[in-house]
């Protein structure tokens, strides 16, 4: 049996620190991200909760295949944009 690491998730809001947490546990994403944004903002030492969040977001690795400086990214749909009304 393949032995788990922890990383961070290629499905990120943030950084993936969050989602990989919640890939590792098999848990559910939303759902970890929610808790997880309520315990560094609710204990009362936001500094300390972000402070920790910014470390993980340093210290975990990235997945492989993630690519970060994405120049071509096929989802992106261009096109004009013009106010409504007009």
């Amino acid at each position: 049996m393949a032995k788990k690491k922890l990383m961070k998730s290629n499905d990120r809001i943030v950084s993936g620190v969050f989602g990989g947490i919640a890939e590792y546990f098999g848990w559910e994403k939303t759902l970890t991200r929610l808790v997880g944004a309520v315990l560094i903002i609710f204990p009362g030492n936001v500094f300390l909760g972000i402070l920790l969040y910014v470390v993980a977001a340093m210290v975990m690795p990235d997945k492989a295949g993630y690519d970060d400086n994405r120049e071509e990214d096929e989802t992106i749909i261009e096109g004009e944009f013009k106010p409504k009304g007009k």
